[in-house]
């Protein structure tokens, strides 16, 4: 009885397999194995499964008809059918667009030869793709700025530095701190393009380098004498010093790499980064370029206004702005011996100048106890304020902040160029010191404070840009990035010829030069080429219309009307010659004759 009843349980559960779902791509004779379907053979009959297996084609048929129909109706190929209710890229918002937008687009006109047209043609369809891309992956990126708000009648310029490091966290609470440097004091300072190095320089020659988020210091020394200014170089292993009598340039170890002594009493001085220029403004009155890629002065322009100690540049455009002790700021390019522009924007002397990183506003300061913001589009003042002690020093952030310094306080203002004038700072902040220098740091929300007892660094909510371009000015490079980085810039470097107001006007073409270009043309071959329609060949049969047949036809055409020209402007020339003989022989005709005219021909 157990063994019938093993047999019996071996024969109705053991080596049973179950049918997979079948597909309708899949054929009769391909969608079930072979011991299935020899199990199947012998349960049913063998006409049904041949019924069966014919209607499943006859089903596979109808349905890959029913796709293929679908498929031309809707021209894509698609598994559903259905209709892609998202066409196309999505569309991005013309405010997004407007904000990556690179001046005036150039529109070729009619008089442009065709292969200049067709340049002009290409180069403005990837601006566009360039800016509709940047617009697009604008979604993408993962901060943004944010701004100190206070609570209800709680104005922010109340709030201390030392509470807003205790409520952050303590990586940002510690971007806040003091350098006591009462000794050689006081200090400026110049913060790198990536903003990860820090440079400060002592009134009494005291120099050092400090990696200021891990507080690493990179070089430290005393040069004996005073310094006026310093500024990082194309990267942060070299750096220049303004000191008493001459310009040096040092590395990021403290060894002096150069002595340049034709840049003398430099006082203040601008690095351009895209032009591997250094401008500087000497206590005599001269404004001077050095191109630090070769090591030679590119120009030196006597300004005629005395002592130079005020200076910024247009991130925009690279033009040099100087403030003058008579009120007045003038621009300056080194292509020109005169200012480019010169505008009175004080009653007394200017003491600071900032131009944002658009290139459309400036704000400048004077002894009048003014500050005023212009539109450097029209020059023409925006705003204008009345601070009771002036300001003696004025910076711009990434994202439009103005810190502006009057004496040992310093206030920081927001939307200073907005239509309603500020009534209020943003933020405030008093110091040991009187304020020698201020400097916000490139993508970070610190604003860095030299003054007469040592360096202050200021913790300003919103003042960096919070995307950074990595291609640019990427804060996280390692050496090897760096390296690769600099080769590239040489590479691309922009020549100083090319320095101007309108960086766009290099895009357009004078038309006025081309059309006396043109007139010389025309006087030198006696016709006008472009007076008429070139030749354009029929098409021949044979192989008769090859490149080389054609260019010879052409040539051909081309030789003989300029051979009709010419037989014409010979005639001409033969007719005129022919009228003046004639004129001179009834002249001759006319007059008294002598005793000598028989002996004429």
């Amino acid at each position: 009885m157990a063994a019938s009843e093993e047999v019996a349980l071996g024969s109705e559960h053991v080596e049973k397999k179950k049918k997979p779902p079948k597909r309708y791509w899949e054929s009769a004779d391909t969608a079930e194995p072979e011991d299935v379907q020899n199990d199947q053979e012998g349960k049913r009959a063998e006409g049904e499964s041949k019924d069966v297996s014919e209607k499943e084609e006859e089903v596979d048929e109808t349905i890959k008809e029913s796709f293929k129909k679908k498929r031309q109706k809707h021209g894509t190929e698609v598994i559903s059918g259905r209709e892609d209710p998202f066409v196309g890229d999505a569309p991005v918002p013309e405010e997004r667009l407007k904000k990556f937008k690179r001046g005036q687009g150039v529109k070729p006109s009619s008089g442009l030869r065709r292969r200049l047209k067709e340049a002009i043609t290409r180069s403005e369809a990837a601006s566009d793709l360039a800016q509709k891309q940047a617009a697009r992956y604008d979604l993408l990126l993962p901060e943004d700025a944010g701004f100190l708000e206070g609570d209800e009648d709680e104005d922010t310029c109340t709030i201390s530095q030392d509470d807003i490091a205790a409520a952050v966290d303590i990586t940002a609470g510690s971007k806040y701190f003091n350098l006591v440097l009462s000794q050689f004091g006081p200090y400026r300072l110049d913060y790198s393009r990536t903003g990860r190095h820090l440079l400060l320089v002592g009134k009494r020659g005291h120099l050092s380098c400090i990696e200021w988020q891990s507080k690493k210091l990179m070089c430290e020394m005393n040069v004996m004498e005073t310094v006026n200014d310093v500024k990082w170089l194309h990267t942060e292993a070299m750096f220049a010093v303004a000191q008493r009598k001459w310009l040096y340039i040092y590395d990021n170890k403290g060894v002096e790499l150069h002595c340049i002594r034709r840049f003398n009493d430099v006082l203040r001085m601008q690095f351009l980064p895209y032009h591997f220029l250094l401008a500087t403004a000497s206590a005599t009155g001269f404004l001077q370029y050095l191109d630090v890629s070769v090591g030679k002065q590119v120009a030196a322009i006597c300004t005629k206004s005395g002592r130079l100690d005020v200076m910024t540049q247009n991130p925009q455009n690279a033009v040099i702005h100087l403030g003058h002790p008579n009120g007045t700021v003038s621009l300056w390019s080194p292509n020109q011996r005169e200012p480019l522009v010169k505008m009175l924007c004080h009653k007394g002397g200017v003491r600071s100048i900032t131009v944002d990183q658009t290139g459309t506003y400036m704000v400048t300061s004077g002894l009048d106890k003014k500050l005023k913001v212009y539109d450097i589009r029209a020059f023409k003042p925006v705003q204008s304020y009345f601070l009771p002690a002036g300001a003696s020093c004025l910076s711009l952030s990434q994202r439009g902040l103005l810190s502006a310094a009057t004496g040992d306080v310093v206030q920081v203002y927001r939307d200073v160029w907005g239509s309603t004038p500020m009534s209020k700072p943003y933020m405030a902040h008093r110091v040991r010191g009187s304020v020698w220098g201020v400097g916000f740091c490139p993508f970070e929300d610190v604003l860095g404070i030299g003054h007469g007892e040592g360096f202050t660094s200021m913790i300003v909510p919103g003042a960096g840009e919070p995307n950074f371009d990595a291609l640019d000015a990427n804060p996280y490079r390692s050496a090897r990035q760096r390296q690769e980085w600099e080769v590239k810039a040489l590479l691309e470097k922009v020549q100083p010829e090319l320095i101007g107001l309108d960086p766009g006007q290099l895009g357009k073409v004078d038309r006025a030069s081309w059309e006396q270009r043109h007139q010389e043309r025309v006087e030198r071959l006696g016709f006008d080429p472009l007076a008429k329609e070139k030749f354009k060949p029929r098409t021949r049969t044979k192989g008769r219309s090859s490149s080389g047949a054609v260019e010879k036809r052409k040539k051909k055409v081309a030789h003989e009307d300029q051979r009709d020209v010419i037989r014409k402007t010979v005639e001409q020339n033969m007719e005129k010659e022919r009228e003046k003989k004639e004129a001179a022989r009834k002249a001759a005709s006319h007059s008294e004759r002598s005793a000598l005219d028989r002996f004429r021909k």
